[in-house]
């Protein structure tokens, strides 16, 4: 199947995939022929639809892993290349410090051998018809050697400090090719697991995409209501006036593609999504879902407030932005856009508070959802979206 073909076929059938969670149990269908015996095209054409979906699910969760390692290296390579601009101008000051040392340093010694030292001026005042006087500018004498050996010192901290540096900035240097490197590697690994995903898309007809999509859809309903039962979406909090301008921002998002490695303001991935938010707010935060996870407050389920961040998948790979009511701003997938969804359409991890320590607001109103947020085109996963940068 073609790829313009392929992103027809997938435009509406795939809308409504967004990685339910697992472990709702879902029956198995097939997709029977004339005789009884599944039919399809490719290799897959006689697994079940709840089969595939399983092995769906897995490409788009190994793919967004790798996704967020590929960020992690791109936030570190950016904070190196920060590191390297200081510590170079660092070094650059440095160097002309030492070199304002030495011209000192040699100032110091032409006066020597013209017999303008120190030594010689207490020579001259020990030889001097007035004695009295001679220890009346003996101070002179000691503030002229003080002055000496402070030059004497300064040249050889301004020597240390720029050596430090030379070598501070050769490190840095040495990490971020090493880092440029790992970067290559790591977007080549994602484009190759987007692959995949278009490989196994490719083999399936339109007809079971769409049963895929309402089994997702079916299992993502039963997830939420458990969640609802369980009482841990009960109360209803008002977010911090930080968490509230993340929310704002993130619902003004929706609609926007989701570009994996993609950090606003034109198109997101999942992290970066969230990241971008709570800058806005003011608030920095780590890039990837995966540091979000470990640096940030973790919070229960129960205490969710809108602005808080939830955190899906095992390893932590996957990251929406809590609005309140049960529901999450996120950005799913490649192929797909920014889109509000219910907090269980992917298996729960855990949340975390970018901002423990400020109170909630006493009232807060969530701003309007655009029309139409909880739904998304889908054009395909493909690889064409990666970044093209090394």
């Amino acid at each position: 199947m073609s790829g313009t073909v392929l992103r027809t076929v997938c435009s509406a059938a795939l809308a409504a995939l967004v990685l339910a969670s697992p472990a709702v149990a879902a029956p198995v269908e097939r997709d029977p022929g004339p005789s009884g015996v599944a039919t399809g095209k490719g290799p897959d054409s006689t697994k079940s639809i709840a089969e595939l979906l399983t092995e769906l699910r897995t490409l788009y969760r190994q793919a967004e892993e790798a996704t967020e390692t590929y960020n992690g290296t791109v936030a570190e390579l950016k904070r190196r290349t920060t590191e390297a601009k200081r510590l170079d101008s660092a070094l650059a000051a440095a160097r002309l410090a030492l070199a304002r040392s030495h011209d000192e340093a040699g100032r110091l010694a032409r006066e020597q051998y013209q017999g303008r030292s120190d030594f010689s001026s207490y020579a001259q005042l020990l030889l001097a018809r007035d004695p009295e006087h001679a220890l009346d500018q003996g101070h002179v004498i000691q503030r002229a050697s003080a002055d000496r050996a402070a030059a004497v010192k300064r040249l050889t901290g301004a020597a240390k400090h720029a050596d430090g540096l030379a070598s501070a900035s050769r490190k840095v240097r040495d990490r971020q090719r090493v880092l440029a490197a790992r970067q290559k590697k790591q977007r080549d690994t994602v484009r190759a697991r987007l692959r995949n995903v278009e490989k196994l898309l490719a083999t399936l007809s339109a007809e079971r995409i769409a049963q895929m999509s309402r089994l997702e859809q079916q299992a993502t309903e039963k997830a939420q209501g458990a969640l609802v039962a369980s009482g841990a979406l009960s109360s209803s909090r008002q977010p911090s006036e930080e968490g509230g301008e993340a929310v704002k921002y993130a619902i003004g998002q929706v609609g926007k593609p989701y570009v994996w490695g993609a950090e606003g303001p034109g198109s997101f991935d999942c992290s970066g999504l969230t990241s971008r938010a709570w800058a806005t707010a003011g608030r920095p935060i780590p890039r990837t879902s995966q540091e979000q996870w470990q640096r940030l407050r973790k919070v229960p389920l129960k205490t969710l407030r809108p602005g808080d961040l939830v955190i899906y998948f095992p390893k932590a790979t996957h990251v929406a932005l809590y609005i309140g009511n049960g529901l999450v701003v996120q950005a799913p997938r490649p192929g797909t856009r920014v889109k509000v969804s219910p907090v269980a359409s992917n298996p729960l991890l855990g949340a975390v508070r970018p901002d423990p320590e400020n109170a909630s607001l006493r009232t807060y109103e969530r701003p309007e959802l655009p029309r139409d947020a909880s739904d998304s085109s889908d054009t395909g996963y493909s690889s064409s979206s990666a970044p093209t940068g090394a």
